[in-house]
């Protein structure tokens, strides 16, 4: 059996949530760190280990806030790359938060795939109801509250003050945008087709569609057979692989086993992250602040931070952080610029996972979409093998090294994860050892 199912994920930690549901639900999955290149042999294998078969592959970008016209050909190669490797369905994962701006990139990347498959319609949901995600009306809330009056309309490089997912892709899009609202949705997939028909007869290129529950992302799953492209986060995946015939199965995550020194990395500045630095910091463990403005002051914080973790891992897990609340973030990019400020950290953080591998770290949790994206980078990983879940959208992952060693790596969006998370992924990761 080849590849079913081909998706092209904007970051490092949407993919490896995209690929936990996928493999939650029956596929094996590789996940790819950008795109390699047309026809190269045994690219899969080679980017997560000796022996790799998959079902569905995810090629993971750094593409949700760059440039659109980067965007674009960034997902456009990676398209190329599936279609040589013969993915059946493409699947454009975005955040669950919706994470762009005025100019995209979601609109511009969707609009230009559909364009490269030949096809006229998609859908487009970010709905996950499991981490609180849901679409009503069109509207995307977390939680209990709108998007817009939620903690994403402060992101330092996507804040989100609309919560009308029809308006914001209209106003990203030469195309334009309707609504699949949830009583359609509630009458099951013959309903959904018969809105898709509509709409396309009206000349719309996008559908939003309501989601409230995992149900209806499993009946927009079934509506979609067949699709070209389907665009979503990363919840819709429970609803496509009963497609090929799929069952959920313990087999499909299976890792090597485990070991090595145990660390958390996280660039994220996000409300949850934050809350999960407090708990590890209140439990007492190691930690290191990483201070942006000493970074910029050309001081030597990451091998400070690597002197600091050295002295602490045989003690458990070590954090190394750059986590601050709103008001210190802007402080912090009103001198250095929002892009410096996040660039100049990234590249810290992965200059201290790599000093942490170095070290014997064969354990780690990352936090944050850009700071994975650095992390795995700079660690010259190419793909990973997805396995068990940890908490909702965030499982653990082997990566072959350049050295011939595996490591179980955790890429973890900055909103996902419960409070202890930082602890539980470790404890979880031997449970499934045992």
């Amino acid at each position: 059996m080849g590849i079913r199912l081909g998706c092209i994920a904007d970051d490092f930690t949407g993919a490896t949530d995209l690929a936990n549901n996928l493999v939650r639900a029956g596929m094996r999955v590789v996940q790819l760190i950008d795109v390699p290149e047309v026809g190269a042999e045994g690219a899969v294998g080679a980017g997560a280990g000796a022996g790799a078969d998959a079902d569905a592959v995810v090629i993971a970008l750094k593409s949700r806030t760059v440039p659109a016209a980067d965007a674009v050909e960034a997902s456009l190669r990676a398209l190329a790359w599936l279609r040589s490797a013969g993915a059946e369905q493409i699947y454009f994962k975005y955040c669950s938060t919706f994470d762009s701006t005025p100019d995209g990139n979601i609109g511009p990347v969707t609009e230009a795939l559909l364009d490269a498959l030949g096809s006229d319609f998609t859908v487009a949901t970010p709905a996950f109801p499991d981490n609180g995600r849901t679409v009503f009306k069109g509207h995307l809330f977390v939680g209990e509250v709108l998007l817009s009056e939620s903690g994403m309309r402060h992101h330092p490089l996507t804040p989100m003050t609309d919560s009308n997912l029809v308006s914001v892709l209209d106003a990203q899009m030469k195309g334009t945008a309707g609504l699949i609202d949830h009583a359609v949705v509630g009458e099951g997939a013959d309903a959904i087709r018969a809105r898709i028909r509509a709409l396309r007869e009206e000349g719309r290129q996008i559908a939003v569609v309501d989601a409230v529950s995992n149900d209806d992302l499993v009946r927009l799953g079934a509506a979609v057979r067949g699709m070209p492209l389907v665009t979503a986060g990363s919840g819709l995946a429970i609803g496509l692989p009963a497609n090929w015939g799929f069952k959920p199965s313990r087999a499909a995550a299976q890792l090597p086993p485990a070991g090595g020194h145990a660390a958390v990395v996280s660039g994220s500045v996000s409300a949850a992250t934050n809350e999960q630095v407090r708990r590890f910091l209140r439990g007492g463990r190691p930690a290191f602040s990483v201070d942006p403005l000493r970074i910029a002051d050309g001081e030597d914080v990451a091998g400070e931070a690597l002197e600091f973790a050295t002295a602490h891992l045989a003690d458990g897990p070590v954090l190394v952080y750059s986590t601050e609340a709103p008001g210190a973030v802007r402080t912090v990019q009103g001198r250095l610029g929002a892009a410096e400020a996040g660039e100049l950290v990234e590249r810290t953080l992965a200059r201290v996972a790599q000093g942490l591998v170095e070290r014997g770290v064969r354990r780690l949790v990352v936090a944050g979409g850009e700071t994975s994206g650095a992390v795995v980078q700079a660690l010259g990983v190419t793909g990973l093998r997805i396995g068990p879940q940890i908490d909702p959208g965030v499982p653990w992952c082997a990566a072959a090294l350049p050295d011939g060693g595996t490591l179980h790596v955790a890429l973890k969006s900055g909103n996902f994860g419960g409070p202890e998370f930082f602890t539980d992924a470790f404890a979880r990761l031997g449970q499934e050892d045992s």
